[in-house]
Order: C-alpha cells, then sequence, then structure tokens
C-alpha cells in the first residue's frame, strides 16, 4: 500500500510552500471514517485513497486536489455529513468533494444508456464548477481500471465500455494523454480480449528484432544531432496496442499492414531547434505527404503543442517522429494539470478560461437534449474537436469545429441569424451553405427575413449549437401540423362511432385516457396521433367496446398502423403503447436481440428499428422516436453480415462455413473479395437468433486457421 509520506514528499517537490498539513488531516480522517471497509480486492478501502492521491500528486496537483483525492469518498461510502466536511477541510474541499460524490452517484433512469448520459451530464456541469472535480474523478476512475480483474464480467464490461465512451474522451479534452492512453488500453482489454491478446502475441513475436530496429533508428537520430550540435533527449516507443487496433479498423487494415507501430520522440530545449531537428529529419529519409502536422505554430484546444511527422524509415518502413520542447512534453503528458495553480481561489493562468470555454458550451447546451441518445451524439462532438479558426467582417475570431459550415458560423453569431440564413460569402465570394471553413477565413451572412431553417442542414451541420436550434424549430412545426393533423383524424374517428370528440376531450375519461397511453396532456395525446404514435382506434377503444367500432376506413395512417398480426408475432419486437403495428428492421445496422435498439415511425411502413448509434438512425427525427424492445419469446432468426479477414490458402472457404454451421447458424449468401498477394477478405450474411449466437459464430470464426480478425459490419 501507498505511504502517506511518498505522496507528501512528491507534493513537497512540487509545491516546495504548500499545506502538508491539509493532506495528513485528510489522511488521519480517511483512515478513521473507511476503517473496516475493504475493496472487492480484499485490500482496505484506505488503499485506494492513498493510490487516487498518489496519482493527483503525480499529476503535478496542488494540497487541496490532494487531500480531495483521500476524502473523495466520504460523503457516499460513510456517515460523514456535508457540514461536518466543510467544518473541517472548508468549504473549497466541500465543493471538491460534493463534485465527484454528485458524478459518482448513478441516478434510476429507464436504461443504461439514459443513465450513462446522466452521468455526462452530472460531470459536464461538475467540470464547469471546479476542474479539479473531474481531475479527482479521472484519478478515480484510472485505479479502478487497474482494479477490473478483482471484479465479475458484467461489471468489467459495464465499466470498461463506459471508460471508452466518457471518461477517455475527457482525459483527451484535458489533454492528459498518459491517463487516456492507459484508460484506452485497459477498456480495450477488457471489451475485446481476443483481438487483443492477438495484437499482444504479434508484437511480442518479433521483439527482438523491433528492439534492435529502435536502437538503429536512435543511433542514426543521435549521430545526426551531434553533427549539428542539437543537445536532445530522443525516446523510442511503440503505439500501445489500442492505437494499433483502431488504426485497424478505421482505415481497414490487417496488423501487417501497420508499418508505423513505431514512433521516435524528439525532446528539445527551444522551439527553433524543433524546427532545425525536422529539417534534419526531412533531410534524413522523405517525408510522406500529408503526415506533416505543426502543432507547435497551431496548439490543440487542449494546449498540446509538437510537431508530427511520417517518413519513410531506413528500412523503408513507415516511421512516426514527434519533436517538442521540455516544457510542451510537461504539457503533453499532464495537459491542463500542467497549467493548474490555485491562488486565493483563482487560476493564475488566465488563458485556460478560453482554452476550456467548451466546457461553457457543454453546460449552455446540455439542457436542450432530454433524449439520451442524441445528448451523448452531441457530447461526443464537443469532446473530439478538430477546430478551425475563421473571422466576422469586424476581424473578430470565432472557433468551429472541423468540418463547421456557415450554418454553424449563423448559429454561433445568433440564433436568429442561423434561422433566416439564406447565404454565405467567405472572403468575398459566395459559398453554399455546406461548404466547409478554413482557419483563417473570413465569413460573412446573408439573411432574408421570414426565412426558416431545413431538416436538411442537420445532414452537414458540425457544431451542437446549430443542431439543436434547427431540431427545436423543427420540432415546433412538427407539433404544430401534428396538432392540427392529429385533432382532425380523432374528430373524423369519434364522429364514425357516433360520438363527440370535442365534448369528450374535456372530460374526466379523456384524463385518464391520456394518463393510460403515458402522456401528461391531452395535446401531447392528440399530436401523438398526428405523429402516428399511435391509432384513432386506439383512442376510440378506451371509449366504446371493440366490439361495437366499425371498421375503420384505410386512411393514410390506418395503412402506417395496419394490423399484421402475424408479422408482430414473428418480428420479436414489442412497441410501448402500440398493438398490431407492422415492424421493419433496418437494413443500414440489422439489428438482433441482444442489441439495443430504437424505433422510429414512418410514413407507410409503421415502426423501423434500428441498432442505438446507428449512423442512419441518428440522422431521423427525434420527435417520430419510439420506445421499442425486444420480445424475449420469438424463435425467429435475423440475418448479419460478417467480415472474415484472412490469409488465403485452400480450403479456407469451405472450414469457414463449416464451423458457421457447427454455430446452428445458416449461411444466406458469402463475397469473397479479390484474392492478390494479400489477406483475402469473405463476407458473410448469417442467419441468427441473437447476439449470443452471433459472438459464438464469430468466436469459432477466429480459430479456423489462418484468420486474423472476423467483425460485424453494417448493410
Amino acid at each position: 500500500m501507498v505511504r502517506i509520506g511518498e505522496i507528501t514528499d512528491r507534493l513537497l517537490e512540487n509545491f516546495p510552500e504548500t499545506d502538508i498539513a491539509l493532506v495528513e488531516r485528510a489522511y488521519i480522517f480517511a483512515a478513521k471514517v473507511h476503517e473496516g471497509e475493504t475493496r472487492v480486492s480484499g485490500e482496505p478501502y484506505l488503499s485506494h485513497c492513498l493510490e487516487i492521491a498518489r496519482i493527483l500528486a503525480e499529476m503535478n496537483l496542488d494540497a487541496i486536489s490532494v487531500a480531495a483525492g483521500l476524502l473523495h469518498d466520504v460523503l457516499e461510502k460513510t456517515r460523514t455529513t456535508p457540514e461536518t466536511l466543510r467544518e473541517m477541510f472548508g468549504p473549497e474541499m466541500l465543493r471538491i468533494v460534493s463534485g465527484v460524490t454528485r458524478i459518482s452517484g448513478l441516478p434510476l433512469g429507464d436504461s443504461l444508456r439514459a443513465r450513462q448520459a446522466e452521468n455526462i451530464r452530472k460531470m459536464v456541469l461538475a467540470m464547469a464548477d471546479d476542474l479539479r472535480v473531474i481531475l479527482v474523478k479521472l484519478a478515480d476512475r484510472l485505479h479502478n481500471m487497474r482494479s477490473l480483474p478483482y471484479y465479475d464480467e458484467p461489471i468489467r464490461i459495464r465499466m470498461a465500455s463506459e471508460t471508452r465512451d466518457i471518461y477517455s474522451p475527457i482525459a483527451a479534452r484535458l489533454g492528459i494523454y498518459w491517463i487516456k492512453n492507459e484508460l484506452d488500453v485497459t477498456a480495450f482489454k477488457y471489451l475485446h480480449p481476443d483481438v487483443y491478446a492477438d495484437i499482444e502475441s504479434r508484437i511480442n513475436k518479433d521483439l527482438s528484432e523491433r528492439e534492435k530496429y529502435i536502437r538503429k533508428v536512435k543511433g542514426l537520430v543521435q549521430h545526426k544531432m551531434r553533427e549539428n550540435n542539437l543537445k536532445c533527449e530522443i525516446q523510442g516507443r511503440y503505439k500501445n496496442f489500442y492505437s494499433i487496433y483502431h488504426k485497424m479498423v478505421t482505415q481497414n487494415l490487417p496488423f501487417e499492414e501497420i508499418y508505423d507501430i513505431f514512433a521516435l520522440r524528439i525532446i528539445l530545449d527551444t522551439i527553433p531547434q524543433c524546427y532545425e531537428v525536422l529539417g534534419h529529419i526531412h533531410a534524413m529519409w522523405k517525408p510522406i505527404p500529408k503526415k506533416f502536422k505543426d502543432y507547435i505554430g497551431f496548439p490543440k484546444p487542449n494546449m498540446y503543442q509538437s510537431l508530427h511527422t511520417t517518413v519513410i524509415g531506413p528500412y523503408g518502413e513507415r516511421l512516426e517522429v514527434q519533436i517538442r520542447t521540455w516544457e510542451m512534453d510537461k504539457v503533453a503528458k499532464s495537459g491542463i494539470a500542467a497549467h493548474w495553480r490555485y491562488k486565493e481561489g483563482k487560476p493564475a493562468d488566465e488563458k485556460m478560461t478560453s482554452v476550456f470555454g467548451w466546457i461553457q458550451n457543454l453546460v449552455e447546451n446540455q439542457a436542450n437534449f432530454q433524449d439520451p441518445v442524441e445528448f451523448l451524439e452531441n457530447v461526443r462532438i464537443d469532446l473530439f474537436p478538430d477546430e478551425v479558426y475563421v473571422f466576422t467582417p469586424d476581424g473578430e475570431i470565432k472557433t468551429l469545429p472541423k468540418g463547421a459550415t456557415p450554418v454553424d458560423f449563423a448559429y454561433m453569431v445568433h440564433s436568429e441569424v442561423g434561422n433566416t440564413c439564406t447565404g454565405a460569402k467567405v472572403d468575398g465570394r459566395m459559398v453554399p451553405l455546406q461548404y466547409e471553413l478554413k482557419t483563417g477565413e473570413m465569413v460573412s451572412i446573408l439573411t432574408t427575413k421570414g426565412h426558416h431553417p431545413s431538416k436538411d442542414w442537420l445532414n452537414f451541420v458540425k457544431t451542437v449549437k446549430a443542431r439543436s436550434r434547427i431540431r427545436q424549430w423543427i420540432k415546433t412545426q412538427d407539433m404544430e401540423r401534428s396538432l392540427t393533423l392529429g385533432r382532425e383524424i380523432l374528430e373524423k374517428a369519434f364522429r364514425k362511432q357516433r360520438l363527440n370528440f370535442n365534448t369528450l376531450v374535456k372530460s374526466e375519461k379523456m384524463a385518464e385516457v391520456v394518463a393510460g397511453f403515458g402522456f401528461k396532456q391531452v395535446e401531447d395525446l392528440i399530436a401523438g396521433v398526428g405523429y402516428g404514435k399511435i391509432t384513432p382506434l386506439q383512442v376510440v377503444r378506451k371509449f366504446e367496446p371493440k366490439e361495437t367500432l366499425e371498421e375503420e376506413a384505410p386512411t393514410l395512417l390506418n395503412k402506417l398502423n395496419r394490423p399484421v398480426k402475424k408479422k408482430k408475432d414473428r418480428s420479436g419486437v414489442l412497441v410501448k403503447g402500440i398493438d398490431d403495428i407492422l415492424i421493419r428492421f433496418g437494413q443500414c445496422c440489422r439489428p438482433v436481440p441482444g442489441d439495443d435498439i430504437v424505433g422510429y415511425i414512418t410514413q407507410g411502413h409503421g415502426v423501423s428499428v434500428h441498432r442505438i448509434g446507428c449512423v442512419n438512425a441518428m440522422k431521423m427525427n427525434p420527435d417520430r422516436r419510439i420506445e421499442v424492445s425486444w420480445s424475449g419469446q420469438s424463435r425467429e432468426t435475423y440475418p448479419v453480415k460478417i467480415r472474415v479477414r484472412s490469409e488465403d490458402r485452400i480450403g479456407l472457404l469451405a472450414d469457414v462455413a463449416a464451423v458457421i454451421s457447427k454455430q446452428g447458424a445458416d449461411i444466406l449468401a458469402a463475397d469473397a473479395g479479390s484474392r492478390g498477394m494479400g489477406p483475402v477478405v469473405l463476407d458473410f450474411t448469417v442467419i441468427v437468433e441473437n447476439t449470443a449466437q452471433l459472438e459464438s459464430v464469430m468466436a469459432a470464426i477466429r480459430r479456423v486457421k489462418q484468420v486474423q480478425r472476423v467483425n460485424r459490419i453494417a448493410g
């Protein structure tokens, strides 16, 4: 177990005049209130608190942050009250510990995804209040990830998935790459254990040859630096396993085609030396076009600076080289923590206010999203920015994410400017509204009074603000249209049964019906009929026995909700609040039982069911989203496409087909890619009952001789 003395010694190195007594008091208090508690590993709970404090001290944070690490769980895990914490350690400590506690508390929700979204929402608000809250939480998550071997499999998977989706992006956005990298690799190890083990074995297979190569390359560079009297440190490192896997997936490459798994880092004293070394590297080895990034001249939003270049190395292989100063290296490792100094409760580095303005943007926009899927999508947009800087006609600089358009710019200026935008000029010339802005351009927006946003804008806007304002306007318009249409349909349906809808709409019975369908107001029920979420016949049935109802005329809405009993039974999907509705599965993502799914009302095609996260589903109107779930009773089978990448050999197709058959799955279609000198790609459409069977099929294929990778694909 870490000793408190190690932590205080590190603090004194960073802050010679720091208040060590505060940390020691926090340690004594934590030891007392956590006495008798143990971790899942069997260790005393205090060991977890000490590990977090040590991580925070290594991040060069102040005494209050380190003490908060020791106390981070006292409000949640012990009987300590906020009043006691404030009295003993002050309001600043209470604010940080309370913020960590708010993030940690899982809210009750209908789904894991809703809880995940609510966690991010809390995290965003806590970060805006005091950034040290998220730094303590990142340290907490890092140690919990190191403890994953002691947890049960479902908990490991949940924590690894949450870490990959939430904590790793936030660590990257804050510039704390050593934490991001460790979180990525650990999450990858538990989410894709087979792929992780495969990459590890391939790396270790030629380890001695690779080490020899690293020494050779470092020696060549050191000789060049000495020739030019450049004092530097040269570090050779492997890309982590997750980075290799990510490149394999995003670029659809086998391991053998990932050439730059090794990177060289050169650290110097001054910025001019960095550019000088870049020239020498390019003189030694040919640079690869479009692989040069000047993050010194154009730092990343999280303050990261470095020169990146990729060259053809001494043996014809790709070699990534990073060149930076010692100060840049410090920031690259610690991110915001490298600039974190508190003095009288205010950050000394005023640049942080503007650099981390994205947090405030998240706070301002998070209230606009009630749907967790939409909220998660938009938070990720803000967590992965490559930003461009453009000018207003008045010379004001506006920062936008890479790929942003004039419409994004218009909404950043003002919501009304965005809503009435009809055209744009960039550097004095007219451009399409979907034009992607570039750094240094001057943008002016043309507006027309009475003009309104277009749904098509959602296909190309990049900022959360633009997306939320467009959807807000569309939602308002759709609501008005749906109210009018829904009232018209209901009046007609009630009149056909000799009932007066306008009289019944104010009755107590209608209030019961509204609540029975899960709506809050009668207007919501009427709009629901207009949207097509429920049928008028369903509403009428609440007022008249089913056997007395006359058959409805075949209107467009009835066709949408036409009773298709056989189809419903065979689909295996239940739609909340709707009986006998046509179910159609999205061909873009091909959901199967076990996948998280979402439904969308579609004109003439009933409910279209997609996997959560499907790109096409994300583009649909969120107001047409409807809750769906797997019935758990159907024994229906479903088509899924999988891709097999393997070294080519005689009998490969027969062997793969045989193992698919042994797993009880049928092959609907098979397609073999080109068989040149490289690997062969086989695409199969297999028929399975659920994701468990699909995983069994894919695992069995991975065991086939010379198969390199198996993954599920869209389409």
